[in-house]
């Protein structure tokens, strides 16, 4: 009797699984509160929730029915007003997670080289690894600077395909020079720069290098921005050399009707998100402002919408899951580069209240 289970690629068999964050739904019932009793700082969302304009979008829609268009035009037209980019050099996606799966594999055979600059996004190895290539790791420095020679001598030795760069980088939120960037871009390995957080930095995407340089994509997304992240919609400029590969085999109705409206929507309302955006930062600095009455919590600076936080004589985990039980979610991290670490989303001010509150009574629990 034939044994199907030996059919699955060994190297699948052996790559960990990529563990998201557990869905609100669920951990609402095994704490017994209700999902408006919880502040949720564990995912980066936007708390604000989904733009006006993007909800009255899609109550407007009327071709539910009728699968999507295929190139997303409309959207790519809005997003090149939006940009002020070349449509035909845009290309939307299920999330960024979909593009930068879509660019290994059109670009990476299996055993390619692929760099990434842990401790960085979750996604690179994971895609990596389901496209069978060789993750390459280039660590990044205790303060998670770039080690920029590092890099150089790992793309030309392994005669690596693609580079991830990530900026602001998640987990820390720290930015990447444009120098750094433009030597980086001298080497002959594409790179991928995810600038998923952009928006928060008061700097300007690079998305227009795309035009200067033929070896870069530049990814963006709507899940923070315009609070449509389950909505699964995200953006890239991309070198024309990529895209008819990548258009020719992505799946054909990957932008649902609603995430297309949406995300139109969103556009619509620059004020809002321009607003939305400055209450966000201005709250993240307050909340490391609020949260250095704790000698155990020593942020990392930030650019970002949340912040890092080494936690210094107590557990992380064990903080993580006392402050689950006052209805506080925050992310763990017990890996290499981030080793008994928290990581904290900026909210409103009131979620930073009852995260401060949370924390002073974990603080008289010990």
């Amino acid at each position: 009797m034939t044994n199907f289970a030996t059919w699955v690629r060994p190297d699948i068999v052996e790559m960990p699984a990529y563990k998201p964050i557990v869905p609100f739904e669920v951990l609402s019932r095994r704490l017994g509160r209700d999902p408006d009793d919880i502040v949720k700082l564990d995912a980066n969302e936007n708390p604000y929730g989904a733009a006006p304009t993007a909800l009255e979008w899609m109550k407007q829609g009327r071709y539910f029915h009728i699968y999507p268009d295929p190139e997303a035009n409309k959207l790519r037209e809005a997003l090149s007003e939006f940009l002020t980019y070349p449509k035909e050099r845009i290309i939307c996606g299920l999330g960024a997670d979909e593009l930068i799966d879509l660019v290994l594999r059109v670009v990476v055979a299996p055993d390619d080289c692929v760099v990434d600059c842990p401790p960085s996004f979750g996604m690179y190895p994971f895609s990596t690894h389901v496209n069978a290539g060789q993750y390459v790791q280039v660590w990044r420095d205790a303060q998670f600077e770039l080690d920029v020679a590092g890099i150089e001598k790992a793309v030309l030795e392994n005669n690596a395909k693609v580079l991830f760069l990530c900026s602001p980088n998640n987990p820390d939120g720290s930015v990447i020079a444009d120098a750094t960037v433009r030597r980086l871009l001298k080497l002959p390995v594409l790179v991928v720069l995810d600038e998923a957080y952009v928006e928060f930095t008061g700097v300007q995407s690079r998305i227009g290098w795309t035009l200067e340089y033929d070896n870069l994509v530049v990814l963006r997304t709507f899940s923070k921005l315009a609070g449509l992240a389950g909505l699964r919609i995200g953006y890239g400029g991309f070198p024309t050399w990529l895209i008819p590969h990548i258009m020719k085999i992505k799946q054909p109705y990957n932008v649902t009707v609603s995430a297309d409206l949406a995300a139109r929507g969103a556009l619509h309302d620059q004020a809002w998100l321009t607003d939305k955006t400055t209450r966000i930062v201005t709250e993240r600095k307050r909340m490391v402002e609020q949260l250095a009455q704790f000698e155990f919590l020593k942020p990392y600076p930030s650019h970002s919408n949340f912040v890092l936080f080494k936690v210094e004589g107590r557990d992380a985990g064990e903080l993580k899951k006392e402050l689950e039980q006052h209805g506080v979610l925050v992310r763990y991290f017990a890996k290499p580069g981030v080793d008994n670490c928290i990581r904290i989303s900026a909210g409103r001010p009131q979620d930073t209240d009852r995260l401060v509150a949370a924390l002073q009574s974990c603080q008289q629990s010990t």
